[in-house]
C-alpha cells in the first residue's frame, strides 16, 4: 500500500526558481529609459499624498517601462538571410533611391519599410552581421511615419553595413510623429552580428532596410515582423 505523502515530502516554494521564472518572461528595459521610469516614480512619490498624482506616476511608470523593453532575440543561424531590424508591420515594399547623404549609386533598391506602433518594442538590431562603413544623422520632419513621404521628409538616422561578402545594406532609422529622438549606439568601424541591438526610437517611428541588387523578398506588405528573428529576404 502506497504511503501518503507527509508536509514534509511535498517541495518547498524555490524564491531563486520562480524570479528567473519571472525574468525569463518579464524582458529587460534599455538603459535609455531608465530617466524617463525614474522621473515618473519621483512625481509618484512627491504626489504620495494626491491620490491622483500617485495613480498617474505609477501609470506613467509602467508604461515607460513596457515601451523600452528590450527583449531577447534569438537570430537565424542559415547564411545569407536579412532580418527585420524591428519589431512592427511591413507597411511598404518598393523601389527607391537610399538617402543621398550616404554618397551611394543613385539608382533604386528594393526597400522593406516597417512601421512601429507605440505599443512595438523600439529598440533596433542590425540586420545582418558585418561592419559599418557609414553612420549620418539627418535633420527632418515629424510627419506620421506610416506615410510614404517619410522616408524621405522626416529625421532620420542612416547606416551602412557591409556584410563580409561585400554586400552594402542599408538600414534607416526614421522619426514619427510622435517620435522626436533617434538613439544610435554605433558609428564607423563598429562590428555588428546579425541581430545586435544598435539603436532605439521613442515613440513610434519606422525602419527602412534597402536591400542588395538581386535580393529575394520574404515577406510581404501588412505581415508582422520580430525583429532580429523574422527573415526579410535573402541575398543574391
Amino acid at each position: 500500500m502506497a504511503r501518503r505523502p507527509r508536509p514534509s515530502d511535498a517541495p518547498r516554494f524555490d524564491l531563486a526558481h520562480f524570479s528567473q521564472l519571472v525574468r525569463s518572461q518579464v524582458p529587460p528595459m534599455h538603459p535609455a529609459g531608465v530617466p524617463f521610469v525614474g522621473a515618473s516614480l519621483a512625481v509618484a512619490a512627491l504626489g504620495r499624498r494626491r491620490r491622483w498624482v500617485w495613480t498617474a506616476g505609477l501609470a506613467a511608470a509602467a508604461a515607460n517601462a513596457a515601451f523600452f523593453r528590450h527583449p531577447s532575440r534569438v537570430p537565424p543561424t542559415r547564411p545569407g538571410v536579412i532580418v527585420a531590424p524591428a519589431d512592427g508591420q511591413v507597411c511598404l515594399i518598393e523601389n527607391a533611391t537610399p538617402p543621398p547623404e550616404l554618397g551611394l549609386p543613385d539608382a533604386p533598391r528594393l526597400r522593406v519599410s516597417i512601421f512601429l506602433s507605440v505599443l512595438d518594442a523600439h529598440v533596433q538590431r542590425a540586420p545582418v552581421g558585418g561592419e559599418v562603413v557609414t553612420a549620418i544623422h539627418r535633420p527632418g520632419l515629424f510627419a506620421s511615419a506610416d506615410l510614404p513621404f517619410a522616408s524621405t521628409d522626416n529625421e532620420r538616422n542612416s547606416l551602412v553595413i557591409k556584410t563580409a561578402d561585400g554586400h552594402d545594406v542599408v538600414v534607416v532609422q526614421i522619426a514619427g510623429l510622435v517620435a522626436r529622438r533617434i538613439v544610435c549606439d554605433v558609428g564607423v568601424g563598429d562590428k555588428l552580428d546579425i541581430g545586435d541591438t544598435y539603436g532605439l526610437i521613442r515613440y513610434g517611428s519606422r525602419l527602412d532596410t534597402y536591400l542588395p541588387d538581386g535580393a529575394n523578398v520574404l515577406v510581404s506588405c501588412g505581415q508582422r515582423t520580430i525583429g532580429g528573428e523574422t527573415v526579410i529576404a535573402e541575398m543574391p
